[in-house]
């Protein structure tokens, strides 16, 4: 039998590559333990009797909602509060199977804190930062559910958090207490830190789009805005990567999806980064964007200003100002030597706050703290 301790790694499931990564952060920074993953997607599909109890609450909770296309019920599914009383009573049941020192829990989808146990919480968000985005309200989930969700941040030990807007939300909106919110950042996903080299051009025009959900990451106004651009600049070029809109306007590329591996070339190309979203919990795309010393246009939503300062780094409009967009892109296209400026700023942000190796430390420093 091992004689190492565990600790419990909790996860909605493998995917975004960010569980992934903390993951391997987590047995870094506690290579005496042993990691036990909890899935608990694959908690709950093993047990059929739960989902088609949940696939009716869903229904009678949201049926006007996913009818209106308001809702997705694949989303709607996992909000519910059976699921989240089911999920607590399996993840509880699991830890007692154990000798856990701590467990840490990726978002705030679940409650995986177990009376007696450590529990470290890992999120981008909160639900009732929906509020503070536009027709956030419509956005929101049954209010018995998010009763729930206050729970998730006061049962936990630490919650770790990735920007000041998510730690504001968790005292101010759930009522938990500023000593359990630390703000520790986060890392790239893509391996992007050594895309710089001496014989980039700073004067190309290529401007980078990556983002999977096209109209929410505000694909079809960064278009309109490009229409405008190459009035000033006919040979500017826009590539889209993650999602593939089928478009048919000069100088455009759309690559489509791709793994995280294959983005460097594009970071490497882009000479502005550029996504104009209405709503975005974090965004690791401005982190791999910034990793790459590249000038950031982007609009005053969620996390984004905390990321991309305005007049130091890039450029910040408000969602859907579309002319406010084609002058900022124009702005950085006219300035090859700003735009430089403004890339070595981002790269200085990650080396100071957006690395994992930083996000390691705050994790490892403030956990030892609070079990001690």
């Amino acid at each position: 039998m091992n004689s190492k301790e565990h600790i419990a790694f909790i996860r909605f499931k493998s995917w975004p590559l960010a569980n992934q990564i903390v993951e391997g952060v987590i047995r870094d920074q506690f290579p005496d333990h042993v990691i036990d993953l909890i899935d608990v997607t694959a908690l709950i599909m093993r047990r059929p009797d739960i989902v088609l109890i949940n696939t009716i609450a869903t229904v009678l909770l949201y049926s006007t909602d996913i009818l209106a296309g308001r809702k997705k019920f694949k989303l709607a599914f996992w909000r519910t509060p059976y699921i989240f009383q089911q999920i607590r009573r399996l993840i509880r049941k699991r830890l007692a199977d154990g000798n856990y020192s701590f467990s840490f829990q990726m978002q705030s989808l679940f409650d995986g804190s177990a009376p007696g146990t450590p529990h470290f919480l890992y999120t981008d968000h909160t639900h009732l930062e929906n509020l503070n985005y536009r027709h956030g309200k419509k956005d929101l989930y049954s209010q018995k559910w998010i009763r729930l969700e206050k729970e998730i941040y006061q049962h936990a030990t630490l919650n770790f958090v990735r920007s000041s807007n998510v730690a504001r939300s968790i005292v101010k909106d759930y009522n938990c207490p500023a000593n359990k919110v630390i703000l520790a950042y986060a890392g790239s996903n893509a391996k992007v830190s050594d895309v710089r080299t001496e014989n980039r051009d700073d004067s190309r025009q290529h401007i980078l789009f990556v983002g999977l959900d096209w109209k929410r990451k505000g694909g079809p106004d960064l278009v309109e805005a490009f229409k405008l651009v190459l009035h000033k600049h006919p040979n500017a070029h826009l590539t889209i990567v993650g999602a593939k809109p089928e478009l048919q306007i000069p100088n455009c590329t759309v690559i489509g999806p791709l793994p995280a591996d294959k983005l460097k070339q594009y970071y490497q190309w882009a000479s502005v980064f550029c996504l104009p979203t209405y709503q975005e919990p974090f965004g690791i795309v401005f982190i791999e964007a910034m990793t790459a010393r590249l000038p950031i246009v982007a609009t005053r939503v969620g996390a984004i200003p905390e990321l991309v300062q305005d007049g130091n780094n890039g450029r910040l409009v408000e969602p859907g100002d579309i002319q406010g967009l084609a002058n900022a892109l124009s702005e950085l296209l006219d300035d090859p030597e700003m735009s430089h400026l403004f890339g070595e700023r981002s790269y200085q942000l990650t080396r100071e706050r957006y690395s994992w190796q930083a996000v390691a430390r705050q994790f490892h420093q403030n956990i030892l703290s609070a079990l001690q």
